[in-house]
């Protein structure tokens, strides 16, 4: 583990969730802001799991929250056969550069090893070097909500 940054699951640190639905409603507004069709709360009780899918990781630097990652059964609807999904990656943006992606997205291939899987799924817009770096294939690219992503799978 990275000796500065240590990652607990989100069922661990209940009290993180919220500042965390402040950064989910900031971070994708069109989505969980005011008349957006998603709920931060929701998803985010959601992801305080242990278990079994779905399953929420904080990464934490000397018990400040600096980022979350959850691990989840869907994500892209035209992908709905594929399971599980690494999501909802989003680092506070004072934190970013410091390697703290790539601890919580490491997090979530154990979780999935953990619970059973053999792969792991990622559909994004902008974290393709890091997928990369940690050894993801680029499996497919598909317009969802308008926007193009790219979806990555990991053999784990």
């Amino acid at each position: 583990m990275h000796e500065r940054f240590s990652i607990e699951l989100l069922a661990s640190i209940p009290q993180a969730i919220a500042v965390l639905r402040e950064w989910f409603e900031a971070q994708w507004p069109a989505y969980y802001g005011p008349g957006g069709r998603g709920s931060a709360l929701l998803d985010l009780r959601a992801y305080a799991h242990r278990g079994s899918l779905p399953v929420g990781v904080v990464a934490l630097e000397r018990g400040r929250v600096c980022g979350v990652a959850a691990l989840k059964a869907q994500s892209i609807e035209s992908h709905a056969h594929l399971l599980p999904w690494a999501a909802a990656g989003l680092v506070h943006p004072a934190m970013r550069g410091q390697g703290i992606g790539g601890l919580l997205l490491g997090a979530l291939e154990e979780q999935a090893r953990e619970l059973g899987f053999k792969r792991i799924y990622c559909g994004t817009s902008s974290a393709q070097r890091l997928l990369q770096r940690r050894g993801w294939q680029l499996l497919d690219s598909v317009i969802h909500d308008g926007e193009r992503l790219d979806v990555y799978m990991k053999a784990i």
